[in-house]
């Protein structure tokens, strides 16, 4: 049924709930995983040295998101493959959804979001509506 799942995390309660989910369906299924961490744009405006010291912080948290979340998802019997990508996470998630073909998308319910999500609909709200394959949303 579904063979190339792509897991969408930020380090939220919820995410890592969605890891998990995504780790027993990915044994149960013998499927495929691949984890992806979006994080935020930064600012052109920033010096250079500014510049580095924001995207060091900013992979230091993507790899810190990423092993919580492999200790959630555990052993898995197909490939396991991480991703780091910079960009507005609900865009950036879709576009890794249309490069790697995956057939399922599965993400945490509410994320570590600002509170414009609240008013503008959230990251798995946008995925969910543009999707080319179904969405798991955990709670």
């Amino acid at each position: 049924m579904f063979t190339n799942i792509l897991l969408g995390v930020d380090g939220s309660t919820h995410s890592l709930k969605a890891a998990k989910a995504s780790g027993e369906l990915a044994r149960s299924l013998y499927a495929d995983l691949r984890i992806v961490v979006v994080f935020e744009p930064i600012p052109t405006y920033l010096g250079e040295s500014s510049m580095e010291q924001a995207i060091s912080s900013r992979m230091e948290n993507a790899e810190n998101v990423l092993r919580e979340a492999l200790k959630a998802v555990g052993e898995i019997p197909g490939q396991l493959k991480t991703e780091k990508l910079e960009g507005p996470v609900a865009e950036a998630i879709l576009a890794a959804v249309s490069t790697h073909n995956n057939d399922l998308i599965i993400m945490g319910s509410r994320g570590l979001g600002k509170l414009a999500g609240l008013l503008l609909g959230s990251q798995s709200q946008k995925v969910v509506q543009h999707a080319p394959c179904p969405v798991l949303i955990v709670r």
